[in-house]
């Protein structure tokens, strides 16, 4: 039974020494009750209070890495069901499966496709994460070969051993246990053996079972032998199953605090269909999924996925911004336009995106406007003559230019009277009022 505020409160040193970042210990007790904040936070906590307030400090879903380095995926630490609520915080890790009877030269293939896999949107790299490689040859030394030859050719993926064969895991594990590969995955058949692998090596380990009833009585049994990462299959393989399963499994442990399902997920989507498989993969993600295994990733269903999960692990209280700063697009000299839009992501790569088409070298300047978008941001009061005057004044552009000519969004064509008073000696020009306009704009005007 998870602790209140006030229980953990009598645990604390009640010094209200703010190290903790919160202004007394009774409301670092109500935060650490609520899963805002790690019983970590406070430097002074005795080890009696740290053994007595575990379970309470603990994250209703376990908390720990896919991988390792730099590129290593956090899973679990999930808070809410609803992403208005909070926000969900650790995007689940999309993985390419890869059978090792396939050909040295085709495995060398796939592995690097995935390692040459990232694309930057909005300002965020994505790239697939994982690379889940396939007992199917039904040969240890064939798998451990694979397993090699993958893991070099793909760096900086994480490594997931789909392999039920407790021998030839272990042959794979102990060829690659630097990368702390997820072994998937235990069963009834194979606890005893998988769990042992598992904890002498410190990997993780999937428990896959049919239904969330077996399922939760082997993640006991699992833990009673020595394995705390976890990773949950629950056997669901349709929409319907993956929807039903996953909502229980992220409702019991955050509402019912039911440990024995307080574990990321695991969702197996292969379909020969790739329409199909990417359908069925999109409803994961989209419904707690933390691990998403696909047959394959073409560069359609790549971006797709990527937007989707993107989307989705945003916050929706804060929007996507960039930088406030002038960016120069191309080469642009002193004698280059310059032009000006608000700091929200998309609006600032699509803007740049059109300005880099037109083969124009030109200066972008982009306004802190909150994150909102042009026409948002002029009715907030945020995109107004004043601070866009300000700004450019403050940014030193003048002495980087022979001109003193602003373009500005055609949207918002209603600012340039009052930006001329306000920016004595500029000459304010309105752009298009859509950017897909602004090549034939800029080409025209150096025509």
């Amino acid at each position: 039974m998870a602790l209140t505020g006030v229980q953990i409160f009598k645990f604390l040193p009640k010094t209200n020494c703010k190290k903790c970042g919160f202004p007394t210990c009774l409301a670092f007790a109500m935060a650490l009750a609520q899963g805002k904040i790690s019983l970590e936070k406070c430097p002074d906590v005795s080890e009696e209070a740290k053994k007595t307030l575990g379970e309470a400090s603990a994250p209703p879903i376990r908390t720990f890495a896919l991988g390792a380095g730099d590129n290593a995926v956090k899973l679990g630490g999930e808070t809410v069901l609803f992403r208005h609520d909070k926000k969900f915080f650790n995007p689940c890790a999309l993985a390419i499966n890869i059978k090792d009877s396939l050909g040295d030269d085709e495995l060398v293939e796939n592995a690097t496709w995935v390692a040459t896999s990232e694309l930057n949107r909005v300002g965020q790299k994505l790239r697939v994460d994982a690379i889940s490689v396939e007992y199917a040859s039904n040969n240890s030394a064939q798998y451990e070969k694979a397993v090699k030859l993958v893991a070099e050719k793909a760096p900086d993926a994480a490594i997931i051993l789909n392999c039920k064969d407790a021998v030839a895991a272990e042959a794979a594990v102990k060829a690659i246990a630097a990368r702390k590969p997820l072994i998937y995955a235990a069963t009834n058949e194979n606890a005893d053996a998988m769990a042992n692998i598992a904890k002498t090596h410190g990997v993780p380990l999937c428990a896959s079972a049919q239904g969330l009833e077996a399922l939760s009585a082997l993640t006991e049994k699992l833990q009673g032998l020595g394995v705390n990462d976890i990773v949950l299959d629950s056997g669901a393989k349709t929409a319907k199953e993956i929807i039903e399963h996953n909502t229980q499994i992220r409702r019991s442990a955050l509402k019912k605090g039911f440990k024995p399902l307080g574990f990321p997920v695991l969702n197996c989507v292969i379909r020969e269909d790739s329409i199909l498989e990417a359908t069925i993969a999109s409803v994961a993600i989209a419904k707690y999924a933390s691990i998403v295994i696909l047959s394959s990733i073409e560069k359609w269903k790549n971006l797709v996925l990527f937007t989707l999960r993107q989307n989705i692990y945003t916050d929706p209280q804060v929007p996507m911004q960039v930088e406030q700063k002038i960016y120069n697009i191309g080469e642009p000299t002193a004698e280059s336009p310059l032009m000006i839009t608000t700091n929200f992501s998309l609006t600032y790569f699509i803007v740049s995106g059109e300005i880099e088409n037109s083969k124009v070298p030109s200066r972008l300047a982009v306004m802190d406007s909150e994150g909102l978008s042009v026409l948002t941001a002029w009715a907030a009061g945020k995109f107004t003559a004043a601070k866009i005057a300000q700004f450019i004044k403050d940014s030193g552009i003048e002495g980087q230019i022979k001109h003193k000519e602003l373009i500005i969004p055609g949207q918002v064509a209603i600012l340039s009277g009052a930006l001329e008073d306000k920016l004595e000696g500029w000459k304010i020009t309105v752009g298009p009022r859509e950017a897909n306009a602004i090549p034939t704009f800029l080409k025209g005007r150096v025509a």
